[in-house]
């Protein structure tokens, strides 16, 4: 689904990405750890096609990136630090927008159906600037999952959520993974990581230095390969 070839990233005289490798195949439920710095939110944003590589090559089911990133953005949910709302349109206007731009097809049933998912049905027609910083997160999940994408990239997407909603969006990923969408995302809850994720790829100042099946690294390991 994913592969990434010797990719560098470079601003101005910073290196931020040195020469990642990796692949990562359908159905796979991934973390991507690291210090704050260490380029994680980066690579996301290559992946997304929301930014380009200083050079490498990275491709998404086939489809390769900058190129046709088009038909990868098809493909693709993706959940950023940015939710990508507007602020004077109502939670079910935000997402009609969304769903007109890519001619999504019962696009009504579609819009309540990912309302439901991220518990927000009876904010439906509250503007987007009322709501908390976790509601305009899983609203932004919510726009992300709108066209059932094979493909989902997070960053870091419990930030601003509480346990309630945490525990939401844990249930709502697993069950994603459960039925075969691919995940990857961006997290600093190695526990979570541990638990729920098959896969992790630790990255540090830049490089991957750890790419391995969850179940073969304990958490001491986990943290030790941290420091």
């Amino acid at each position: 689904m994913i592969r990434v070839h010797n990719v560098h990233k470079s601003f101005a005289a910073l290196q931020v990405l040195r020469g990642i490798d990796f692949n990562i195949r359908e159905g796979e439920y991934t973390a991507l750890l690291g210090q704050n710095g260490a380029g994680k939110t980066t690579l996301l944003r290559i992946i997304a096609s929301l930014s380009r590589p200083t050079s490498g090559e990275v491709s998404i089911n086939g489809f390769n990136l900058p190129k046709q990133a088009e038909q990868v953005r098809r493909q693709m949910g993706v959940v950023s630090h940015d939710p990508f709302l507007y602020g004077d349109l109502t939670a079910e206007e935000n997402l009609k927008f969304y769903g007109k731009l890519n001619n999504l097809e019962n696009l009504q049933e579609r819009v309540l159906s990912v309302l439901e998912q991220v518990d927000l049905s009876v904010r439906r027609y509250d503007l987007v600037r009322t709501f908390s910083r976790g509601m305009q997160q899983r609203l932004a999940l919510a726009r992300a999952l709108l066209h059932e994408p094979d493909l989902l990239l997070l960053d870091e997407p419990f930030s601003g959520l509480d346990f309630k909603s945490s525990q939401n969006l844990t249930d709502l990923l697993n069950g994603l993974h459960a039925k075969g969408t691919t995940i990857l995302m961006t997290t600093h809850d190695l526990d979570f990581a541990i638990t729920h994720c098959k896969r992790l790829l630790l990255i540090k100042q830049g490089k991957l230095v750890k790419d391995t099946e969850t179940q073969n690294l304990s958490r001491d390991e986990l943290v030790a390969a941290f420091g």
